[in-house]
């Protein structure tokens, strides 16, 4: 806070904030942000899917009422942004499709403005974290790449011309439903073979678990695959082969300078970056790969996408 004055009179500088929510399949995360995406204060709890849609829709709100009572004293808040997995429709802020939470044709932002009573903006989740790295994160100065979230699913923003594209239906950037694996296994969005039913830490920990017959975390998989156990290395192999066609396939497309991974799988660095490069590059026979690096803010980018999509909507109609 900052004040000044002459006699009685004061001039107080309120800080102006913002709510950014991302609403995953595994975890709910949300922050209070300046428009610099500096964090005031942040929460994590797991997301109630177990439960059903309408808990999931309960939670946010909760998450958005917690975080308000702890703003600053003298700061504004100016609204909120929520970002969610599946098919998004943005402008009218209705959550189509989501496999891993089980929305369908949900009215998403209107529940939640009622509820709080603030401007609310909904986009999707990998976007928007696509979108912070841009603009605060890692991609700063790159106009074409790709950003990749491996998470409970496997989702990407396309980043071209500096822009996030989001193609004709708002479906741009589905990576994760790519089929690379011919006859393979069924993912649950009726296809086989999709790269998320290898390469995603849900499935790192579901092909694991059900060889292994005991219950073991992704990140757990990837540690004993370093470690050398040969089922946790065949099941890591499986995920980094998916992958890598499916960045073969885009690199060939789309020609990117540079390929981010982010999501909670990029906590695991180079014990998956440096298989993954060699994957990409031996599937690019006559040119070579783009840089591949981890995003800056790894499972964070999702909220921090988030906040900045409500300072986007803020500054829009403040114009």
């Amino acid at each position: 806070m900052t004040a000044t004055g002459a006699g009685n009179r004061l001039n107080i500088v309120q800080t102006e904030l913002v709510i950014g929510v991302d609403v995953g399949g595994t975890t709910l995360k949300a922050a209070i942000l300046d428009s610099e995406g500096r964090e005031y204060r942040r929460s994590e709890l797991p997301t109630p899917r177990h439960l059903g849609p309408e808990a999931v829709v309960a939670a946010t709100i909760d998450v958005i009422v917690g975080l308000r009572a702890h703003m600053p004293p003298t700061a504004r808040l100016r609204g909120v942004g929520v970002v969610v997995p599946g098919v998004v429709d943005a402008q009218q802020g209705i959550a189509l499709y989501s496999a891993n939470i089980g929305w369908r044709e949900l009215p998403l932002r209107q529940i939640v403005e009622e509820a709080v009573g603030l401007p609310v903006v909904i986009d999707h989740d990998v976007r928007a974290a696509g979108l912070a790295e841009l603009e605060w994160g890692a991609a700063r100065g790159f106009q074409e790449l790709l950003f990749v979230a491996l998470g409970t699913g496997v989702a990407a923003a396309v980043i071209t011309n500096g822009r996030v594209w989001v193609g004709a239906t708002g479906r741009a950037g589905e990576l994760g439903h790519l089929p690379v694996v011919p006859d393979g296994e069924w993912c649950a969005c009726g296809q086989r073979g999709c790269t998320e039913t290898y390469a995603s830490a849900a499935a790192l920990s579901r092909r694991y678990s059900a060889a292994a017959g005991v219950s073991v975390p992704a990140a757990d998989v990837i540690s004993r695959a370093e470690a050398d156990d040969p089922l946790a290395r065949r099941v890591l192999n499986d995920a980094i082969a998916a992958l890598g066609r499916a960045l073969v396939n885009y690199v060939l497309l789309m020609d990117p300078e540079l390929i981010l991974i982010g999501g909670g799988m990029a906590a695991s660095g180079e014990a998956l970056l440096d298989p993954l490069m060699r994957e990409v590059q031996a599937g690019l026979a006559w040119r070579s790969a783009p840089k591949i690096a981890n995003g800056q803010f790894a499972g964070d980018a999702g909220r921090k996408g988030a906040g900045l999509v409500a300072w986007r909507a803020v500054k829009e109609t403040s114009l």
